[in-house]
């Protein structure tokens, strides 16, 4: 009954309309895409079941070990880096080294793996040092080994700031106790820090293994071969090189699999999936760190901040040494671009559109709502967004690509299944932006509104763009920078008539032509780079 009288007031509250109409555009992209794997699958059982062979569950098997050794090389050493920082608000850079390791969340994964390789590779900066050290010639970093450096290059920052943040709701009053007891490092780990950071462990180790485990671009670019091949990277293998929709669909079915519990286990744990991690002012310790202590400390930071400042520098200083107003001025490096720009601007904005539309829809549901549990249409509203994150890029790309595939041009879909996806999966990042701005503004003004009979586009313009222009300019970029990165649906999708930048990195990398990639890795990066800047800019003003 209450659903039925929520659906009977969206007829007359546009924002509730407007809520069904984002969740049915985004139960069409992922519905569709089910569908294209069900059809598949009816169409050829036999090719589906003998899919599930002894292949399968060996790239199954390496998916799980590279993310369960990613998310022990990420998440342990990122527990001392924190405590250390933790130990120390007073550290020279310590704001500064904060904010460096929120860039590898700006840098596309073809950056960050073109920088490791940069470092790391045959021909790499470290090359020579290495082969001395190992005695013989250095072999390069692709495999198994290149794919735990990218991946704790990424999650290593994310963790730490994460864990950071946990010790930072230790209240002070425990840190003056023990300051008056005289506890040592070892005493307030175990009675002060420890509990703080094993509250939060389980919800940070998860996020870590999910972001791991739909790892698509790190894998295909480092992987190097058969030997170490995730299931993402085997579904666009499946359907771009061999294809093999059957193969496809047992592969995308069994990462839905792995991907669904991985989220549920995360909604078990109270994780944040979107992976925020929003640093308050650093508290006072009141506990002094002795000189062996201090040593250690500094070591921990300074060794994790060459760690993920070394891809960094060496993406920048490769890419200086490409010819980089030549690639400027190439036809096709201006093509990606625009294309990138145009398709990135498009899924920001569709990006805004559905978040608005979902924080809007929820606030009228549970604004109406008397009484009682929440109606099945307020929960889609309001956790049914996170969702999406079940669901990877690639394979919404490949169940549209193997629905569509016999009625049209499936190259032809590129621009439309580039916007759409990358917007989806932007999107809830985008709610997390605008929602508190909405929610704050609506209890100021609900009634007021009501009382007046302000509603409709009337109470967007007047009432709520004040105060959502900026939420909504940050989700914007937010969402523009994800999209301007994302390598996952253009890979299947892209072709020589629709490039995108990561597409053209891809395809000059593939080509052996590395000084050109350096080059557009660094113009890449440095655009997705400047557009995070901006959105976290103009969050923090929004905050204010």
């Amino acid at each position: 009954m209450r659903g039925s009288a929520a659906l009977a007031k969206s007829s007359t509250d546009p924002r509730i309309a407007a809520g069904v109409i984002a969740l049915a555009a985004i139960g069409i992209l992922i519905g569709g895409a089910f569908a294209g794997l069900g059809i598949e699958a009816v169409r050829n059982p036999q090719g589906a079941a003998a899919a599930f062979d002894s292949y399968l569950f060996r790239i199954a098997r390496f998916t799980l070990w590279q993310a369960l050794l990613s998310t022990l090389l990420s998440v342990v050493p990122a527990i001392f880096v924190a405590r250390s920082l933790s130990r120390h608000p007073a550290f020279p850079g310590r704001s500064l080294i904060l904010r460096l390791f929120a860039v590898p969340l700006a840098l596309p994964a073809i950056v960050a793996a073109l920088g490791i390789l940069s470092l790391y590779g045959r021909a790499g900066y470290f090359a020579e040092p290495l082969a001395a050290l190992t005695g013989g010639t250095w072999p390069g970093i692709y495999g198994l080994s290149g794919i735990l450096v990218a991946h704790v290059f990424f999650n290593l920052p994310l963790a730490t700031r994460l864990i950071l943040e946990a010790l930072q709701t230790v209240p002070t009053d425990q840190w003056r106790l023990a300051s008056q007891l005289g506890m040592g490092a070892r005493s307030s780990f175990r009675l002060i820090e420890w509990p703080a950071i094993q509250a939060a462990l389980p919800g940070i180790a998860g996020l870590v293994f999910m972001l791991c485990i739909t790892s698509f671009t790190i894998v295909l670019t480092l992987g190097g071969g058969p030997a170490a091949t995730t299931l993402e990277v085997a579904i666009y293998q499946a359907l771009r090189f061999d294809f093999d929709p059957a193969r496809a669909v047992a592969l995308t079915l069994l990462q839905i699999a792995l991907t669904a519990i991985v989220v549920l286990v995360l909604m078990r744990l109270g994780a944040n999936t979107t992976g925020d991690a929003n640093l308050p002012v650093a508290q006072r310790s009141y506990i002094r760190a002795k000189a062996g202590e201090r040593t250690l400390n500094v070591a921990a930071i300074l060794i994790a901040l060459a760690f993920v400042g070394g891809p960094m520098l060496a993406t920048v200083a490769s890419g200086l040494e490409a010819d980089l107003g030549r690639l400027a001025g190439e036809a096709s490096v201006q093509r990606a671009t625009l294309t990138s720009i145009v398709l990135a601007t498009l899924s920001a904005t569709l990006a805004a559109m559905l978040a608005l539309s979902l924080v809007m829809a929820r606030r009228a549901l549970a604004g109406s709502r008397v009484a009682g549990d929440k109606t099945l249409l307020e929960r889609f509203t309001d956790t049914g967004a996170g969702f999406v994150l079940v669901v990877p890029p690639i394979v919404i790309g490949a169940g549209w690509f193997v629905l569509v595939r016999q009625s049209v041009d499936v190259f032809a879909l590129a621009p439309i299944m580039v916007v759409t996806v990358n917007a989806v999966m932007a999107m809830p990042f985008a709610v997390r932006a605008v929602r508190p701005a909405y929610d704050t503004a609506s209890e100021r003004h609900e009634r007021l509104c009501a009382q007046l009979g302000i509603s409709g586009w009337n109470r967007l313009r007047l009432i709520d763009w004040p105060v959502l222009k900026r939420p909504l300019a940050t989700a914007f970029a937010f969402a523009m920078a994800l999209s301007l990165g994302d390598l996952g649906v253009i890979a299947l999708f892209g072709s020589d008539a629709v490039q995108t930048l990561p597409y053209l990195l891809l395809a000059r990398m593939g080509s052996y032509r590395t000084d050109d990639a350096a080059g557009l890795a660094l113009m890449l990066g440095l655009l997705c780079l400047a557009l995070t800047m901006l959105a976290d800019r103009l969050g923090r003003e929004t905050s204010k």
